[in-house]
């Protein structure tokens, strides 16, 4: 499949000031505000710049951080990890890899049935496609992530 997913200058400019702040700044949004720290719906999660896909609510779990929290990303080839040393302490920063935003942060935390990871995600850096439009929204292909079989 050809690349299809790029940091879109229109859809920087489209930013909310807080999604600006998170994406392009590397900020964070303040924990239990976000728009999708509490979703329990069926999707996708997918960068606000580049729309490339990030993250499924199949692999979300509550954490109690405040922010959306993974076990894994969709496609291990659109998260790029990076050592970030701000605040004094040491982390692996998130970014997407095709609209380079940045994410969140990684935590060797997570639930360890599921592979020890938490992928710790801003809501102001992503969009969320239910279920129900994943074809209408071009992102079919991720259908296959709620059948029974693969769930």
């Amino acid at each position: 499949m050809t690349q299809r997913y790029n940091r879109n200058p229109a859809a920087v400019d489209a930013l909310s000031p807080e999604q600006y702040h998170v994406t392009q700044r590397n900020g964070t949004e303040r924990p239990f505000t976000g728009e999708y720290w509490d979703n329990h719906e069926p999707g996708i999660y997918v960068d606000v710049v580049s729309g490339e896909p990030l993250f499924a609510s199949v692999d979300k779990f509550e954490s109690g951080s405040g922010w959306p929290s993974f076990t894994r990303p969709i496609e291990v080839t659109n998260i790029l990890e990076k050592r970030d040393f701000s605040h004094l302490m040491l982390r692996t920063e998130v970014r997407s890899a095709h609209g380079d935003s940045h994410l969140g942060h990684v935590f060797k935390d997570g639930p360890r049935a599921e592979g020890g990871l938490r992928y710790c995600i801003n809501s102001a850096a992503l969009r969320f496609i239910h279920l129900d439009d994943l074809e209408s929204q071009g992102y079919a292909e991720y259908k296959r992530l709620f059948t029974e079989e693969d769930a």
